[in-house]
Parts: C-alpha cells; sequence; structure tokens
C-alpha cells in the first residue's frame, strides 16, 4: 500500500479511537455522577 495512504488511514483511525474513548470517559462520568448501577449490578467503588 502507498505509504502515504497508509500514514492518513492509521491516523483517522486513531483519531476515531480516540473520540470513541473520550465518549466511554464522557459516559462513565455521566454514570458515576448520577450514582446509576452499572450493567453488572454493581458500584465499581463496592469491589
Amino acid at each position: 500500500m502507498n505509504p502515504e495512504l497508509e500514514y492518513q488511514l492509521m491516523k483517522s483511525h486513531a483519531s476515531e479511537l480516540r473520540r470513541a474513548a473520550a465518549q466511554h470517559r464522557r459516559a462513565r462520568e455521566a454514570e458515576r455522577a448520577s450514582g446509576r448501577r452499572s450493567f453488572f449490578g454493581k458500584r465499581r467503588d463496592d469491589s
């Protein structure tokens, strides 16, 4: 594959991962702030 193309692809994938991670972190913080129980039925700070 063309090295420049590969580099652009890698950069876009990295930014997608960063965006997903930030979204996940925001969701986690919102969940913690609301005091709602997680999917597994226990809070993380109980463990």
